[in-house]
This record gives C-alpha cells, structure tokens and sequence, in this order.
C-alpha cells in the first residue's frame, strides 16, 4: 500500500469547528457532517522502478481547461521504438484510466506515474494517462463524460498539423486501444459500448483515431446480488466489500442502487450487450479479489454471445497488485500479456458511409 499523506484539502468549503467526520474513504477522501470534503494530494511516495526507465519521456498536459483535467503522457524514446521494428517510429496508443472507485485517485499519483512509465517501456506504447472528475462532488455519468471529452481531444490532436508534435511523432492513431484500471476498466467498458452501438456516432466522429481493443484491468464492477467472491472477501484488503459499498453509495447518482447501467453491466436497465459491435476485449482478473467472480461472469456472458473477449486470471494476486506494487514480477507478467493484445488485435476502421 503505498505511503497515505495527511488530508490537506479542503475541495468544498471550510469546515465548521464542530463538524465531525461521516465518511473516512482510507484518509483519502472525507466526508465532514456540514457537507465539507477533504481530500489528501494522494500517494506521494511507492517502490522504485529501477532506473526509472529512461528510455520513456513523459510530460503533462491540460486537455480540458474549464473543468482543470489533466493527462500524463508517455512515450519510448525513437531508438526503443525502432528496437521494436516499428514502422516510422510509431508506436500503438494506450489510453489509461486510473482507478479508486470513481472516487478517490489521480493521473499524478505516484505509484500511477511507475506503472504507466513501466508500461510504456516494456508494452512498447504511447501511454495517455488521463484524469477525470471524481465523486461525490462529481457523481456517475460523470467520469464516462469526461472519457468521451478526452477521446475528443486526442481527435483534434491527432489532425493539429500545426500543433505540439510531441505527441504526433510517435503515436500510431489507428492504433489506439483503452485501458482502464479498476473503476477505470469500468470507463472502458462504457467507452466500448458508446462506440460499438449502432445508435452512436462517436467511432466514426473520432477518425482517424481507431479503437482497436479494449483492457479491462480488473473492472470495478457491482451489483445488489452479492458474489461468492465478495460474500468471502477478508476485511484486511484495500478493497473489501465495505469499501466497494461506500464507494458506489458516493459515486451512483443519488438514490440510485448497485444495480445501476453505470455500475452493473447487465442490470435490469443496462444496455443491450448481444447489439454491441465490440472491439477485442481483455480481461484481466486477480484470484484474490472481490471483483473476481464479476470479470469472469463479464467475460463468460460476452462470449455467450459471440464477442471477441479474453481473460488473463492472476490466480495468487489481489486487486490492483500492478499499482500497489509497479515493480512486481507480476506486474512485469501483466504488461507481457497487454503487449501480446497490443500487437494481435487490428480491426478495420469504422466506414465513413
């Protein structure tokens, strides 16, 4: 687990002197009872990658002004892109949502930034790490708006002749995959489904960046029917079932239940899943975490249905074991099993007509 500062934020307001505390989300994020919310800077310390591999520059960016969010990006440096026999130095974009229960985390945390630089590194990609608004000051659609606004952002980047070339010299558009870790797997599964429905427009409004597949780290996923998997969860985990409870309490629209589109894939209203045209889909699940039981079940149902899906189980790890540990010789496996992804699945671009 890495290192927990003191709260030193006050994101609404100022507390009054005899506001107790309602919600303590681990020192993270709290919930005063005059409504006031504290949230700590995050993680500022997390195991060293050896190195901090050099061979990636990175550098940070705003893509939307108005609502402050950020994106962190990262990128091989040209000699390791033409070490992989990358055609033109380009390279496969891999877009990253963190995770935190739609509540808690940032692109900038510490222990975020080593993983994404390893998995640039070692997956041999672009990686665009991308922040969004958190609950419960910004509650679900929330952060899936956010996605979408940032899908957007890397359009315009991608067609900006006259813009920063940082970004356009090494990143291959029409090889742009999601990858979302916990409630950020959430996000991508809500982005596969905006741009595989017949109903939408946005795969082909986002040419010439072509999502090629999507990575589901864990998805963060819930629902009111407890699972084996959560029903036996030990209560001395980062995630366990009372955590995963608070955070959905603070993230779904108010009064909503866990059975919500946004939280429960196949809900009594979520979207039709056998109508979506899905790009590849990896899953990838920890033996020892709550959600477990969720992923498979995901995976099971849509390949039921003929989608092209995969999962990759981590037997003996719990859940988020690449960030709470980026140097982990599991984690090293995992970037392995998403570099295979990155380079087998290519789908042909959505038609214009």
């Amino acid at each position: 687990m890495p290192t927990m500062p003191a709260d030193v934020v006050a994101a609404t307001g100022a507390a009054t002197a005899c506001a107790n505390v309602v919600e303590d989300l681990h020192g993270f994020l709290r919930i005063l009872s005059d409504g006031t919310i504290l949230r700590s800077p995050g993680p500022v310390s997390c195991p060293a990658i050896p190195g901090e591999h050099q061979s990636v520059e990175w550098k940070d960016a705003v893509y939307d002004k108005a609502k402050n969010l950020h994106v962190r990006m990262y990128k091989p440096s040209p000699a390791a892109a033409a070490a992989r026999g990358e055609q033109d130095g380009k390279l496969p974009v891999l877009i990253h949502f963190h995770g935190g229960g739609f509540c808690i985390g940032s692109c900038r945390w510490a222990n975020v930034h080593s993983f994404c630089l390893r998995l640039a590194a070692e997956a041999g990609a672009v990686v665009l790490s991308a922040g969004y608004r958190l609950a419960p000051e910004h509650r679900l659609p929330a952060a899936v708006e956010d996605a979408v606004g940032f899908l957007r952002w890397l359009r315009e980047k991608s067609v900006d002749s006259a813009g920063d070339g940082w970004l356009a010299e090494s990143a291959d558009f029409g090889r742009v995959f999601i990858n979302g870790d916990s409630a950020g797997g959430t996000i991508a599964h809500h982005l596969a489904v905006l741009t595989g429905s017949a109903a939408s427009n946005l795969a082909v409004e986002l040419q010439p960046v072509t999502i090629q597949g999507f990575i589901l780290l864990m998805p963060f996923f819930g629902g009111v029917n407890r699972t084996p998997s959560e029903a036996d969860c030990p209560t001395d985990v980062f995630l366990n079932l009372d955590l995963s409870d608070r955070f959905w309490r603070l993230s779904l629209p108010a009064g909503a239940t866990r059975d919500h589109p946004m939280a429960n894939p196949f809900g009594p209203d979520s979207p039709d899943l056998d109508a979506v045209n899905f790009r590849p889909v990896l899953v990838v699940a920890g033996g020892l975490d709550m959600l477990r039981d969720r992923a498979v079940d995901y995976v099971e149902r849509l390949a039921a249905m003929g989608k092209p899906v995969e999962v990759a189980e981590f037997t003996g790890e719990q859940h988020g074991f690449f960030v709470l540990c980026p140097v982990s010789d599991a984690t090293g496996e995992l970037i392995g099993v998403v570099a295979r992804f990155l380079r087998t699945c290519v789908v042909a671009a959505p038609k214009t007509g």
